[in-house]
């Protein structure tokens, strides 16, 4: 276990010390979020905060593989460097995307090229258990493994782009998944999986260490966003260790590593860690196709849009996000580990009901409504003095020192804080 805290700390630290310099970059190069309509954000904020966290992902693949009770995952085999070069790929593709907006079918033909490096490495589904009809496991061959394999990568980039609309809403649901399947995996190895659990524990390991260390960065008001860069890099690596963990080795073997329901478990624990995501890509997808429009075309209808609407603050609705992505992701591993028994189904249960309570309480509710109404007066202000037409006016600047009518100044002043109606 210190070995792999070890490893963390140091995507963590390496991601947290190269964020602001990349945040200049960003702002020289122009890599910047302009604000739209369907953003909570008011003013312009840059992005491509992926680089740092890939940087983050890198550093910590390198001190794994200098510790020798960590070395195997590279010597079983070659997914840990797949992840890492999969993931170089699409967070390029994604740093593209952050500067010069590509269309959606130039980023879904990245996404499957890079998926599809990751699977020519080594990443690939080979076996699936199906808990209906007495089918059991399926060993999966290439011609199907491989594309299966490539569809549950980009439906999870996709996914948690989706997500990625608040300030710290995708790094910290991320790391809450990766530190999820890095229990799960962490467990496999204890009872003696080694070869199944070692590249999928590093992944996530590094994984979790690279959000963690870009989410102060990242947190309500961001200062950075991880763009595209980043919202892709971490989903391939979330698919790869779904993959590595759950994908490659007969569940019936598994045994004692959950004593009910062995062979079902497995399945549900990928399902559960990324159910949010998952959950809000189904629901934009469904919702979009009824109305005639494309898959891909934008709304504010996702979660974390009917959280705010029913009026819970940025902060707020966050952390509600953060609690039910834990909740189902280590619920699912607690079972998976102890095997299901009374007192953590009734610790789970409980928990539902607090998460429901909070979510719909209408005290709390009219709270967060009255704390989202003051948030946006003050983002509101916040973006008309940070306004240059706002600091040529408090400077008292005249006409000879480009100072500008009064009425220009609102107008600009209200224009830059376009707060979405």
């Amino acid at each position: 276990m210190r070995e792999y805290a070890v490893v963390l700390l140091a995507a963590g630290l390496v991601t947290f010390l190269a964020t602001p310099v990349v945040r200049v970059a960003a702002v020289r190069l122009r890599v910047m979020a302009a604000v739209r309509d369907r953003d909570v954000h008011v003013i312009p904020t840059p992005r491509g905060g992926g680089v740092a966290m890939y940087l983050g992902v890198a550093a910590g693949v390198l001190v794994a593989s200098q510790l020798p009770s960590l070395q195997r995952s590279f010597e079983f085999n070659s997914q840990t460097i797949a992840v890492l070069v999969a993931g170089g790929l699409i967070c390029l593709l994604g740093v593209l995307d952050d500067r010069f907006g590509l269309d959606a079918l130039t980023k879904l033909t990245g996404q499957i090229a890079a998926a599809g490096v990751m699977v020519l490495l080594g990443v690939q589904l080979a076996y699936v258990f199906l808990p209906v009809a007495d089918i059991g496991t399926l060993s999966l061959g290439s011609d199907v493994g491989v594309p299966a394999t490539i569809l549950l990568t980009v439906l999870t980039v996709n996914a948690l782009n989706f997500i990625d609309g608040l300030d710290g809403l995708a790094a910290g649901v991320s790391a809450i998944a990766a530190l999820a399947f890095f229990a799960y995996s962490y467990h496999l190895g204890a009872v003696g999986y080694d070869d199944v659990a070692s590249a999928p524990a590093v992944i996530t390991a590094v994984l979790a260490g690279a959000c963690l260390g870009f989410l102060p960065h990242n947190f309500n008001p961001a200062r950075i966003f991880m763009g595209d860069s980043g919202s892709m890099l971490v989903g391939l690596m979330l698919s790869a260790a779904a993959v590595s963990a759950t994908g490659q080795t007969d569940s019936q073997t598994l045994g004692s590593a959950a004593s009910l329901l062995p062979l079902t478990l497995p399945l549900l624990v990928p399902v559960a860690v990324l159910f949010i995501p998952f959950i809000d890509l189904l629901m934009a997808v469904v919702r979009r196709t009824r109305k005639g429009q494309s898959p891909f075309s934008p709304d504010k209808m996702h979660l974390h849009h009917r959280l705010l609407s029913i009026g819970h603050s940025h902060r707020r609705a966050v952390l509600i996000m953060y609690f039910w992505a834990a909740l189902l992701s280590f619920g699912a591993v607690a079972l998976s580990i102890t095997g299901g028994t009374v007192e953590v189904l009734v610790i789970i249960g409980a928990l539902l009901v607090v998460g429901v309570v909070v979510v719909l309480s209408p005290r709390a509710r009219r709270a967060a409504i009255a704390a989202r109404e003051a948030e946006l007066a003050a983002m509101k202000e916040r973006s008309r003095a940070a306004h240059p037409a706002s600091r040529v006016l408090r400077d008292g600047g005249g006409p000879g020192a480009g100072s500008v009518p009064a009425g220009a100044a609102a107008r600009s002043s209200s224009t830059a804080a376009g707060v979405p109606r």
